[in-house]
């Protein structure tokens, strides 16, 4: 299988992946730069072509992506990456369930900051206490998650190549940077 690209906007914006076909389309075409090319080539009778790994628009196009992430049980069960938050396992989806870590009686929200990925047995288990009540303790707490969260759902892509690194997290690593700079200074 041969790589995607990542499409940008001509202001480079992420937009989504591609595949190697259509960005090759979009090149000859003169629709689009190429900005990185993967190591993989691919061949024609008389050529040799590397693979576009980032292609960029020439013309600007309006877009209607929002860094919001839509709640719902496929989102929770992809944050927490189908591992049960209070055993610390990976099951398969038909085993997991939502569990509101307050429960509803108790005053507890159905959205992103209570509601985990939690498998059946620790579900039936837990029933309507506190995690404390029982001995549970959460992996991490739910948060609502970041628009890197949402690209990535967008994009299709869960292992992103290095290269495409830079126009897709600028702002966290900016971010993980004052962080660390302000650990060190504290």
């Amino acid at each position: 299988m041969y790589p995607k690209a990542l499409l940008l906007n001509a202001s480079y914006e992420p937009l989504r992946a591609i595949g190697w076909q259509r960005a090759m389309i979009l090149v000859y075409q003169g629709k689009v730069e190429v900005v990185e090319q993967h190591t993989i080539e691919v061949h024609s009778p008389s050529r040799a072509f590397r693979l576009p790994s980032i292609v960029r628009l020439h013309d600007f196009v309006k877009t209607h992506f929002r860094h919001e992430v839509r709640f719902s049980r496929e989102n929770i069960f992809a944050r927490d990456r189908f591992i049960c938050q209070y055993d610390g396992r990976r099951h398969p989806r038909e085993q997991l369930t939502l569990d509101h870590v307050i429960p509803r009686h108790k005053g507890g929200r159905t959205d992103w900051d209570n509601i985990v990925t939690c498998c059946i047995p620790c579900n039936r288990r837990k029933g309507s206490k506190l995690p404390s009540q029982i001995g549970f303790r959460l992996l991490r707490q739910p948060n609502r998650p970041s628009w890197q969260f949402s690209l990535r759902q967008v994009l299709g892509v869960r292992d992103v190549p290095p290269s495409w690194r830079e126009y897709l997290y600028p702002i966290a690593d900016s971010d993980d940077q004052d962080e660390e700079e302000a650990r060190v200074a504290g």
